[in-house]
């Protein structure tokens, strides 16, 4: 069983749904998970937010937090997750921001730095990963199965069996 097919039967298993709020992975993470047959039975919406001020319309992210920390931070994850999971009633919610590349590092995020929410049931779990100059899909691939390790691990910890 891959990680995909765990997450919708664990999903399944507690009753929830999941929705995702992307941006550099811009779709691929939900993609993952509608390859799962049973799906629909755990997503109904999710956002493509690539650009700062959809994060702020569609998510409720606050502008202060882009300002003060950046949009590649666990602070803006934390609020997408959460905002995810207000928009579209989901008891879990998945916020990805980051630098895929090949242009946008800057010191102290380079190419390659992504960030991580996961909320489930309003707490929110944040990660900060330096994945490396390794190619803007490779970038992205590598960051969805990232996400899906931590949804994984989350769910088995803290979803009801």
């Amino acid at each position: 069983m891959n990680k995909e097919d765990r997450v919708v039967e664990l999903l399944i298993k507690a009753g929830y749904h999941i929705s995702f709020a992307e941006s550099c992975t811009a779709g691929l993470a939900v993609g993952r998970l509608v390859n799962v047959p049973d799906a629909s039975k755990v997503l109904d919406a999710s956002f493509i937010t690539y650009a700062d001020e959809a994060k702020i319309r569609y998510l409720g992210v606050d502008p202060e937090t882009i300002k003060a920390h950046g949009v590649v931070s666990e602070e803006v994850v934390h609020e997408m997750a959460l905002g995810v999971c207000k928009e579209t009633g989901a008891e879990v919610g998945v916020g990805i921001s980051g630098i895929a590349g090949p242009t946008g590092g800057v010191p102290g995020k380079p190419v390659g730095t992504v960030c991580f929410g996961i909320a489930v049931c309003g707490e929110v779990f944040t990660w900060r990963e330096e994945f490396g100059d390794l190619g803007r899909n490779v970038v992205r691939d590598v960051s969805v199965n990232f996400c899906y390790d931590r949804l994984v691990e989350l769910l088995e910890e803290r979803a009801p069996q």
